[in-house]
């Protein structure tokens, strides 16, 4: 298993921004034009992937805004996910310790994230911030982790 930015392996946009897209139930096309402006983004948005060989088992993006009105919330963690035959073993850890690394070498020392998860994030360095409304009107707890 190996982790990437998406950015040094450009030829898995589709692939990622299809395995996004089922994960997430969200339109491939907007991760595949977030995935494709990462190309030459300095800094926001980036998005990672877990590599089994060839299989996609995990992946995170950082974009400005995850669908929510809060400007002073940025930048986001988003579609966070790891499949489910390979949680428990620490990916998680593993993935968020690689974008914080990564995100230290742009001058980024923290991102927020939106989430229903209660004790999930704080594993992590997550400290609770407040609940907000996302742009569909569902109440969130919003985290922060600096680094």
């Amino acid at each position: 298993m190996h982790i990437i930015n998406i950015s040094d392996k450009k030829e898995l946009s589709i692939k990622a921004s299809k395995w996004f897209s089922e994960k997430w139930g969200i339109d491939e096309k907007i991760y595949f034009e977030s995935i494709e402006s990462s190309f030459n983004s300095q800094t926001i948005p980036q998005w990672y992937l877990v590599l089994d060989k060839n299989s996609i088992i995990a992946g995170a993006g950082i974009i400005q805004n995850d669908f929510h009105n809060r400007k002073d919330l940025e930048p986001n963690l988003c579609a966070l996910y790891v499949e489910e035959n390979y949680r428990g073993n620490k990916l998680t850890n593993q993935l968020l310790k690689f974008i914080k690394n990564d995100l230290k070498t742009k001058n980024i020392n923290k991102f927020y994230l939106l989430t229903e998860l209660v004790g999930f994030y704080e594993k992590y360095g997550g400290i609770f911030i407040e609940n907000i409304m996302d742009n569909e009107a569902c109440s969130l707890r919003v985290y922060k982790i600096e680094f």
